[in-house]
């Protein structure tokens, strides 16, 4: 792993996933404790940043907004166009 934007890439997405998985789990956990919950738009950020799939795998697993379309629908998407820019990374 040579290429600097490579190695960087990897240890951020490392990162932005723990802590989009982190910012999730605190999501539910204050949701169900009826507390200050973590708005809608800092998760979507979050997932913008790189941590859709660990956004998506982490609601899946502690069934967290997933009757939510801006989640169901917007998460895939974004993850669609971050594959679609790492694919044409390697493949340009």
């Amino acid at each position: 792993m040579d290429d600097p934007i490579l190695r960087w890439g990897a240890v951020w997405l490392c990162v932005i996933s723990a802590l989009t998985a982190a910012v999730t789990v605190l999501d539910k956990v204050h949701a169900k404790k009826h507390r200050w919950r973590v708005p809608e738009r800092t998760l979507m950020l979050f997932a913008l940043l790189g941590g859709s799939a660990a956004e998506w795998i982490t609601m899946r697993l502690i069934r967290h907004k997933t009757l939510h379309k801006k989640f169901m629908v917007g998460l895939p998407l974004i993850f669609l166009l971050q594959l679609a820019t790492v694919l044409w990374y390697f493949l340009r």
